[in-house]
């Protein structure tokens, strides 16, 4: 199934008369993100709903079962929830751990809470560390036997939650050492064959480097995770506190949400989904308003609306438009023909409710009434290569974050890694006879970084077709490594 790059499914336990209980995966490829819909008796349980609800209300509906509860394992940082809307249109109590406080009515579970589904249960495991409420539920089958542990962000395929996404005052080490007893007391102690599912898969930054799988076993994970191996408390946080990136700026922003409520989804969309005409587009964007293009980066190069961001939803859309785009400023659309509700749905799971409408007819309608566009000029690698001995006003910029710089670079190319480009003072360094040559990893974040200096006024510029992938193989490419590459 494919719904916006989302639902993918795994499926653990077939309904029948033995196990009783059905579980299916929902995963979001986009935001490496997995909820879960468990079943049993009609009676359903979803943990950590994504915020557009609409398939797990569908799929509940076409088994002929209600949603029964609604479990959180705690205030998620990467994306906004939807338990919130799930509860008004199914009834169904949100739960949550120890300390969770919140703005709308929940309920607060205590650690060891048992809460029947049908002929199974889901029993509380507290297991701060990652944040102070985080819990845990395991699942026992009609036997009472432990059958699956959905773990949120505390234990991933080879790695744990990050302790620096912090609940309160306390310090990434702290957390750290909260995290180590969680894992010797709760998790350690659960027999090999409980299976682990966790909120998140390979790519996510909620952990410093996820397993490529979306499941395992507390077995495997005892084998082979780091942070489940034997090692004393001290050991275990300088581990799991060295190394960490910085976490993505939308992550205070969207837990805040998740903890304080946000509007109904169905709201969002009819707003940001309203046709707006080339005159009332061009009114719109004549306020503080973001024009977002979100057509692929090979199409934006070649014409858009002067002054608007690229962030193609190719690829990892709702996580860059997150890093990039302010949360205060109100966003106008322009996307690829019946791309709309889907640009407002992925910019919505981040917490981004200010979308007043997108031009009807896209970019085709404003350049065939003759309105001014702008253009990006692509390059390929070789005439990189060709240009770089004989202009002396050359400036490869180098868009990769830090450590993918680190690991092999052209000679002289500047770092400015993407995510430190929504500085308008990094903007302003540049001189005025400098030719800048963007690239990233492939291209894409290149486009998105070309954008931002063409939104500030810069327009001595080449996006690198294909990016450093396609550097790296040119003959003449003098390529430097660091020594302090991160790990």
């Amino acid at each position: 199934m494919y719904v916006y790059n989302r639902f993918y499914f795994y499926l653990c336990a077939p309904f029948n008369n033995t196990i009783r209980m059905y579980i299916k995966q929902f995963y979001t490829n986009c935001l490496s993100e997995a909820a879960y819909y468990i079943e049993s008796e009609g009676e359903v349980a979803i943990i950590d709903p994504l915020r557009d609800i609409d398939t797990y209300i569908q799929f509940a509906k076409e088994r002929n079962a209600q949603v029964k509860y609604i479990f959180e394992t705690h205030f998620h940082a990467d994306f906004v929830s939807g338990h919130i809307d799930l509860s008004k249109k199914t009834g169904a109590p949100i739960i949550y751990g120890p300390g969770a406080i919140t703005n709308y009515e929940v309920h607060n579970a205590k650690d060891g809470d048992v809460f029947k589904l049908g002929m199974i249960s889901l029993e509380v495991l507290h297991t701060p560390g990652h944040t102070l409420e985080s819990s845990c539920y395991l699942l026992k089958d009609a036997n009472n036997k432990p059958h699956a542990l959905f773990t949120g962000d505390t234990l991933f395929v080879g790695d744990v939650g990050r302790p620096d996404l912090s609940s309160g005052n306390m310090s990434s080490e702290e957390l750290a050492g909260i995290l180590y007893d969680t894992i010797q007391n709760k998790i350690l102690p659960l027999a090999d064959d409980v299976l682990v599912y966790p909120a998140h898969g390979p790519g996510s930054s909620c952990g410093k480097n996820l397993g490529p799988n979306t499941h395992s076993s507390i077995g495997d994970e005892k084998k082979s995770n780091y942070a489940l191996q034997p090692q004393s408390k001290e050991e275990f946080v300088a581990t799991v506190t060295n190394g960490l990136q910085k976490a993505p700026v939308y992550f205070a922003i969207n837990a805040k949400i998740n903890q304080t409520g946000y509007d109904p989804l169905d709201a969002v969309i009819a707003k940001g989904t309203t046709p707006l005409s080339i005159e009332a587009f061009k009114k719109a964007t004549h306020k503080d308003v973001i024009i977002l293009d979100t057509r692929k980066a090979t199409v934006f190069t070649q014409g858009f609306i002067p002054g608007s961001i690229s962030i193609g939803l190719e690829g990892r859309f709702a996580e860059f438009a997150g890093s990039m785009l302010p949360f205060d400023q109100s966003i106008v659309l322009v996307t690829e023909a019946g791309k709309e509700e889907e640009t407002v749905v992925r910019l919505a799971r981040v917490g981004f409710d200010k979308m007043e409408g997108y031009l009807q007819g896209g970019f085709e309608a404003w350049t065939n009434a003759g309105e001014k566009i702008d253009m990006i000029i692509d390059i390929e690698a070789d005439e990189l290569m060709m240009d770089l001995p004989h202009d002396p006003n050359v400036l490869v910029v180098d868009v990769r974050r830090e450590t993918e710089f680190a690991e092999g670079h052209l000679e002289n190319a500047m770092n400015l890694p993407l995510h430190e480009m929504t500085d308008v003072a990094q903007l302003a360094q540049f001189e005025e006879n400098q030719n800048l040559y963007v690239h990233c990893a492939g291209g894409y974040r290149s486009v998105i970084a070309a954008s931002l200096l063409k939104k500030q006024g810069i327009n001595n510029l080449r996006n690198i077709l294909g990016g450093w992938g396609k550097i790296k193989e040119q003959e003449k490419a003098v390529i430097v490594k660091e020594a302090n590459v991160l790990n």
